[in-house]
């Protein structure tokens, strides 16, 4: 037997619709006439809360295609609802979907501005790069074509080395990985491009200190120095060029390069 669905009226979702509205409205007013210390408070405002679900997943969908997983969106919504439903005072007048969204609305524009960028920057470049991205849309459609940097700044009232500032300061939205190839075969990735340590700087620190050094030894312990270590020579053929015994040389040496090493410590 083939069943027949009634079809539906509209008139019928939305009454539902209101209804539910009403109900989730009679909540908030509740939780706002019971004071804080009321033992019904807490029930009340999880049924409060959970009967605003809706408007916080719906706020939530509108900020997806971000970059953020909807989970985590829907997360955030939440929490500015909980914000709402405990800072709402009905006595104002005004109804609580009036207070509700630009705290939902500001949490979210919170997180993306405080939780989404690779590399922490000031907050003024963040609200900048905000205003570039939305002047570029305005500018696109009412110019019919790329606005220019000059475009932009005349568009916000800034200078061009602020939207240049802003642009630059972007790039630090997302990060991208040191693994992602940079030609067309794969065979190089971004992080074989990133220097390594010179110790050759380490090298041309010490020489340069090196002679002054030097210059403070005496003329005998330089020359064997010298022979030493720019000759190549053995202390035994020191001993014969300066014409003293090995076991002096071998003492002399030992003293000179204390003396060397002392002086360099103290420049570098």
């Amino acid at each position: 037997m083939t069943v027949i669905a009634a079809p539906v009226d509209s008139a019928d979702l939305a009454a539902d619709a209101s209804a539910t509205t009403d109900r989730a409205s009679e909540l908030i007013a509740a939780v706002a006439a019971l004071p804080v210390g009321h033992p019904s408070r807490a029930a009340v405002r999880d049924r409060a809360i959970e009967a605003w679900m809706p408007l916080a997943r719906h706020l939530a969908n509108r900020y997806t295609g971000r970059g953020e997983p909807l989970d985590d969106l829907i997360q955030v919504a939440v929490m500015g609802l909980i914000k709402a439903v405990d800072r709402f005072e009905a006595d104002r007048g005004v109804e609580f979907a009036g207070f509700a969204i630009p705290t939902i609305v500001g949490e979210l524009k919170r997180h993306f501005r405080d939780r989404t960028w690779s590399i922490r920057v000031p907050r003024r470049l963040q609200e900048l790069r905000l205003a570039i991205t939305a002047a570029n849309n305005t500018l696109s459609h009412t110019l019919g074509r790329s606005p220019t940097v000059a475009d932009v700044a005349d568009h916000l009232g800034v200078t061009e080395e602020d939207v240049l500032e802003g642009l630059e300061g972007a790039r630090a939205y997302s990060a991208t990985s040191l693994s992602t190839p940079i030609n067309a075969d794969g065979s190089a990735e971004l992080g074989d491009t990133l220097g390594g340590e010179d110790v050759a700087f380490e090298l041309a620190e010490t020489r340069l200190a090196l002679g002054p050094a030097l210059a403070r030894l005496d003329e005998r312990e330089q020359k064997i120095i010298a022979l030493r270590f720019y000759g190549n020579l053995t202390q035994s053929q020191i001993a014969e060029q300066v014409g003293i015994s090995q076991m002096h040389v071998s003492r002399l040496l030992t003293k000179a390069l204390a003396k060397l090493r002392g002086h360099l410590e103290l420049a570098v």
